[in-house]
């Protein structure tokens, strides 16, 4: 009867250490994958922080083209400006002394017409007083 008490005993135990082991097995798979599960978010956060900046700075570069580029789109605009305001002021010069040589052109051409039309008149004149002196001659 010792060796059956003994026995059942000792089956007690193995049965104890057993479903003991299982429990440890299971509860240390649990921690494994809350471990892993804990790694794996923390990766994920990793990541997604990661990505956050990187688009924070793709952001930030695009901005500053876009930036540059508008700098450099005022200044071709001023330029374009200043050469048009040159190009208008060079048009205005040249009109204007179109303008002066054709009044001058107008004038001289008037004091020639205004002499020769007083040298006519004045050789008409001198035409009729030949002609009144010979006819009171002859």
């Amino acid at each position: 009867m010792k060796k059956v008490i003994l026995s059942g005993a000792l089956l007690l135990a193995m049965c104890a250490s057993i479903t003991s082991c299982k429990e440890v097995k299971e509860n240390a798979e649990a921690a494994g994958d809350a471990v892993e599960n804990a790694a794996d978010a923390t990766g994920d956060a990793v990541n997604d922080a990661a990505d956050a900046a990187g688009d924070a700075v793709d952001g930030a570069i695009d901005a500053a083209g876009d930036a540059a580029d508008a700098t450099g789109d005022a200044i071709d605009g001023a330029i374009d400006a200043a050469g048009d305001a040159a190009d208008a002021t060079g048009d205005a010069i040249e009109n204007a002394t179109d303008k002066a040589g054709d009044m001058v052109d107008d004038a001289v051409d008037a004091t020639k017409d205004a002499a020769n039309k007083v040298a006519e008149d004045a050789a008409d004149k001198a035409d009729e007083a030949a002609d009144k002196l010979k006819a009171k001659i002859n």
